[in-house]
């Protein structure tokens, strides 16, 4: 602190007695005709709320330097504040003796200036509720834990403020008295004097700031899920309706300021023939128009106020209810899916045609991508399988696909899931903008070659290729996979694909995208939840910043708001009724919330076919339920993981089965081996910590198999590895996690590859040792995929498996193109070897993957492929051959499911598992099966035969499977 020499004394008198220590409201002032001696001011910063102000302590305190004008221009652009209900605004900041405000701005005119914030239309006082956040809100918002509760005041027009940009502050009064008036006393005694009789006196005589706002120290925006839901949860109609006399529009819209909808006779270029002005009622703005404009097209207009700008933005989106789209998918098309028009010959009566499905327990998955299943013509030509391919006779008669298709489906096969069908990113739907490489160039080069893959990378973006987890909108079939995108052709050949496939003997499982939006904000092309629905972040989940949350990897959904639920439902609703589909496969479903998850199957399972066309009971739900990111242990509320969804009926992929048998994680070492891949019995070059360490952890892969095989039933009792009785809950994986977690057998998808990470036969070559040979790893795809056909549970295939599929070695081939994710029917090959994987995702691997690319040794053979087919076939077959292999009850599998070879003096490797039927009229067990009576199923990972004697089993007189008998396999008794 500088000394000061003022020209005029300030000689406060004495303080006062007062126990709030206030400032006197009187002040003495003396004139010097020479200056005294130099004067150290000490300085008094105190906050004040509604108070005089205090006078503690004459101590010198530093100044508060105050937040700079452009920290809080900044701190606009951020959302941390959460109005969560009509009366309460949650906010992570201690106000402490200041004040708090909501500030709104109908024009987004809000800005800070120097005494604050500005250009405000709405300016509301809020008090701090001491009693916290109500514990609704906390289960609704688990993350708002420890935020001070603000109250909004009754008289607040909610509806009408979350149409302008909002932001909140907190604002604080800071005095420095003795500096305040020594500058006051250099100007003169009379201006000291207007200074102090501007300021009003309280009842006492003390000066009050109440009246004054303070100083801005912190502001943000807001986040309106939890207002929204409050206001405008809706259940009505929307989408375009249609009746005999007219289409209704209907939009959820409660943030938009005007909607209009653009009329478009055709699907691209042209004038509106007409822009009508939607009305408002609640939210949900509407329109009544003309029956013609069935088989035209529309787009949205709206005015709305969206964060990531800061502005009103005027944005033109498709319909989020739309059920056609252009080619260009820019505009929504008017699309009666009731029309006799877009109606298969018979397609009223397919519920009456399903493939029969007693239980959930007779499901068996093969998980297939329409890309993938392309026609035996070159790649140049582009003619991949569309939707109408699988029921044209005269391009089927000699389709090495389709019949390879029946046979799976003979041999017991019962759903085909298809990867993502509906419309996506990443692919133009009209094909003639493709591109494509010259694939007889491509095989001319050497099989460890990166060219292929420079090749591929170059186009990947303007192919024909991409799994499709780059959702758009999730109601309309992709257009790239129908004859034309145009119009509603892609409607009716998906509904015939669709009746082909059930003809075939196949149920249709629809591998569905809702934890995700490709686009977001009000201009990207892929953008229409988050454009034009409900800006700020409705429909995608945000972070404590007000940042779209990204670790599904882009633009999280946020199923816990009643409106995105509302979507997710509407949307299965009308693929089950209008598509007739027989189940859903729900990617990244932990990031949705189980309640949503559970409201589906109850849904769907209401679903009857005298009122809706189809049996809704047999409609089947699964999905990864994957705990991580910000749902993590219910960080947004109880979300559809592993564990919590048990006893609800609703699958989930068993990673613990998988993990076991080939090996770590698909993150950990890629020379890691499991049960399947040589752990122990044929060892690599990978330091897996010495020999015993290796045979602990080929025991331990074991007893996590054992769990898979018993249905990963939580409760389901074994002896470990240990000798010790554990239930499959009290099996523990690498980190401490149990390994069983469901209560009855459907909830368990037992699988050891899918679309995701490497194939089941690369990645079985990228563990084992270099030497081995072919035939040797081709006897491990078929360990693999037996293990996983002979288990309780519900089995899953990813399409190929059982040809020795190779993507050569590309552990995510979501966008390498037709060339590295081939499948060929005709068993000529695996594509193993056809250059090294893609760069971005694979070349830390390189170095592993070269040699074995290049030797000669790994490719399989036609003989190998077709070796495999056939005995994949075959344990199928014998999956069917009993219900012993698909008990229904967690019960049932715990009374007659029995593992011996267990405890610590276990052969190495070897599970024998045994499998016991009751016998009509006697007591005890009931009969389920009339012609085997007790099973046994013994597996070997080992190269070589192993002696196994178990005396539980010397009194069984067991005989080879018939689909075995011609199979030289030497089983004994003893």
């Amino acid at each position: 602190m500088a000394l000061l020499s003022p020209p005029v004394s300030i000689l406060p008198i004495t303080p006062s007695t007062n126990p709030k220590c206030l400032l006197p409201s009187r002040f003495a002032f003396k004139s010097f005709s020479t200056p005294p001696a130099p004067l150290s001011l000490p300085t008094f910063s105190r906050t004040f709320h509604s108070q005089s102000i205090n006078f503690c302590s004459c101590l010198a305190m530093p100044l508060e330097v105050p937040t700079s004008t452009s920290q809080l221009q900044d701190s606009l652009s951020y959302s941390r504040a959460y109005w969560v209900s009509e009366s309460v605004i949650a906010w992570n900041v201690d106000v402490g003796d200041g004040s708090c405000y909501l500030y709104s701005s109908k024009i987004a005119a809000l800005s800070i200036g120097d005494g604050g914030i500005i250009g405000y239309d709405v300016k509301i006082k809020l008090e701090e509720d001491n009693g916290g956040l109500p514990i609704n809100v906390i289960e609704k918002f688990p993350l708002l834990q420890g935020y001070k509760a603000f109250k909004v005041p009754l008289t607040v027009d909610a509806k009408s403020l979350i149409k302008c940009q909002l932001a909140i502050a907190a604002l604080s009064y800071e005095l420095d008295c003795p500096v305040l008036l020594f500058f006051a006393a250099v100007l003169s005694t009379k201006i000291v004097l207007l200074i102090l009789l501007l300021l009003e006196l309280d009842h006492n005589g003390f000066y009050d700031l109440s009246q004054t706002d303070g100083q801005c120290n912190n502001v943000t925006g807001l986040q309106l899920p939890g207002v929204l839901d409050e206001l405008f949860s809706y259940e009505g109609p929307l989408g375009a309706i249609f009746s005999e006399e007219a289409v209704t529009l209907h939009l959820w819209a409660p943030t938009a300021q005007v909607v209009c909808a653009c009329i478009y006779r055709d699907p691209s270029g042209g004038d509106p023939l007409d822009i009508v002005s939607l009305e408002e009622v609640n939210g949900v703005w509407s329109a009544r128009g003309p029956k013609s404009w069935e088989g035209c097209y529309y787009e949205y207009e709206v005015s709305v106020y969206h964060p990531s700008t800061l502005q009103i933005e005027k944005c033109t989106a498709n319909d989020p209810y739309a059920r056609g789209l252009s080619a260009d998918a820019r505009r929504t098309l008017f699309v009666n899916l009731n029309s006799d028009d877009l109606k298969p010959e018979g397609w009223d009566n397919l519920g009456d045609e399903k493939p029969a499905l007693l239980s959930f327990s007779d499901i068996s998955i093969y998980e297939l991508h329409i890309r993938d299943f392309r026609l035996e013509v070159p790649m140049t030509t582009q003619c991949i399988l569309t939707f109408v391919v699988v029921i044209l006779p005269s391009l089927l008669r000699d389709s090495a696909g389709i019949l390879h298709l029946k046979r799976l489906c003979n041999a017991g096969i019962s759903h085909l899931h298809l990867l993502p069908t509906f419309q996506f990113a990443g692919v133009d739907d009209e094909k003639e903008k493709w591109k494509c490489v010259d694939s007889k160039i491509l095989e001319t080069l050497p099989p460890d070659s990166v060219e292929q893959q420079a090749e591929i990378v170059a186009i990947q973006d303007e192919d024909g290729y991409n799994w499709g987890y780059n959702p758009v909108l999730s109601g309309v079939p992709k257009g790239s996979y129908a004859s034309n995108p145009k119009g509603p052709w892609r409607t009716l050949e998906f509904r015939k694909m669709v009746q082909a496939l059930n003809r075939i003997g196949f149920r249709v499982v629809l591998d569905v995208v809702y934890n995700h939006l490709h686009g977001s904000g009000p201009f990207d092309e892929n953008s229409v939840l988050d454009k034009i629905i409900i800006v700020p972040g409705y429909y995608l989940r945000r972070n404590s910043n007000g940042c779209i949350e990204n670790s599904t990897c882009v633009n999280n959904t946020a199923s816990e708001h009643f409106m995105v639920e509302r979507l997710i439902l509407d949307d299965l609703l009308c693929l089950a009724v209008n598509y007739k589909v027989d189940g859903f496969r729900f990617d990244l479903m932990g990031h949705i919330m189980k309640r949503t998850m559970v409201k589906a199957k109850n849904l769907l399972h209401s679903l009857s076919k005298g009122m809706d066309g189809i049996d809704g009971s047999s409609i089947y739900i699964y999905g990864e339920g994957w705990d991580f990111g910000e749902v993590a242990k219910n960080g947004c509320g109880v979300n559809a993981s592993q564990f919590n969804l048990c006893g609800t009926g609703i699958g989930s992929f068993n990673d613990r089965i998988r993990d076991a048998m080939l090996g770590g994680s698909p993150f950990g070492p890629p020379l890691q081996q499991g049960f399947v891949t040589g752990l122990f019995l044929q060892p690599n070059d990978h330091d897996h910590g010495g020999e015993e360490v290796a045979e602990q952890m080929l025991a331990v892969s074991k007893d996590h198999i054992q769990v898979g095989m018993a249905a990963n039933l939580r409760d389901f009792v074994l002896t470990n590895c240990e000798g010790e009785e554990v239930k499959g809950s009290e099996v523990s994986t690498y980190d401490g996690t149990p390994v069983a977690y469901a209560t009855c057998p459907t909830e368990t998808i037992n699988y050891v590859s899918a679309h995701d990470n490497e194939t089941l036969f690369d990645i079985a070559s990228l563990k084992t040792p270099m030497q081995i040979s072919v035939e040797e790893r081709c006897r491990m795809n078929h360990l693999a995929t037996s293990i996983i056909t002979l288990s309780q549970g519900i089995p899953f295939f990813h399409a190929g498996d059982e040809m020795l599929r190779s993507k050569s070695i590309d552990r995510d081939s979501y966008n390498s193109g037709d060339w590295f994710n081939r499948l060929d029917f005709s068993y000529n090959s695996n594509n193993w070897g056809v250059g090294l994987p893609p760069k971005e995702k694979n070349e830390k691997n390189w170095p592993l993957i070269k040699p074995r690319l290049a030797d000669p040794s790994f490719k399989p053979q036609k003989s190998h492929i077709i070796a495999a087919v056939e005995n994949f076939l075959n344990v199928l077959k014998i999956r069917y051959s009993s219900p012993l292999f698909r008990l229904r009850t967690a019960n049932a599998i715990q009374a007659r499911l029995r593992f011996h070879n267990t405890g610590p003096s276990w052969v190495p490797g070897i599970i024998v598992m045994s499998i016991e039927d009751g016998h009509e009229g006697v007591p005890g067990l009931s009969q389920l099966d009339p012609v085997y009576s007790y099973i046994v199923v013994i597996i070997n990972p080992s190269p070589t035969g192993i002696k196994f004697a178990s005396p539980a089993l010397q009194a069984r007189t067991l005989q080879l499977h018939p689909v075995q008998s011609k199979i030289k396999v030497k089983v004994k008794a003893g």
